[in-house]
């Protein structure tokens, strides 16, 4: 599993690249900041509750949530299941509110 910042999502964002965000938050914290990411809470990724990004198994997938823990299992448990190329987003929304929202 790789890592990747919030100032290097962020540019890529600028830059006008599509990303596949994964945020494996729970609904109400995806609802309170989000920075455009599918909803996919970690609960589901455990019971393997995938279809939704199925089709981003060869494609670059980046997980997120509040501060880095849950979207590292959830970027593990992705990995088993055959996806190819997750990342990690480091520090998560509190990295990210910190850096572009102070």
């Amino acid at each position: 599993m790789l890592t990747i910042t919030v100032e290097e999502i962020k540019s890529r964002m600028d830059a006008g690249q599509d990303l596949h965000l994964v945020d494996v938050r729970e609904p109400h914290e995806h609802a309170e900041f989000n920075i455009g990411g599918t909803l996919l809470p970690l609960g589901k990724v455990q019971t393997m509750q995938v279809e939704d990004i199925e089709d981003w198994k060869n494609e670059e997938i980046i997980c997120y949530c509040r501060s880095g823990n849950r979207s590292m299992q959830a970027c593990m448990m992705l990995e088993t299941f055959g996806f190819t190329d997750v990342k990690n987003l480091t520090g998560g929304m509190l990295a990210w509110q910190e850096k572009f929202s102070g």
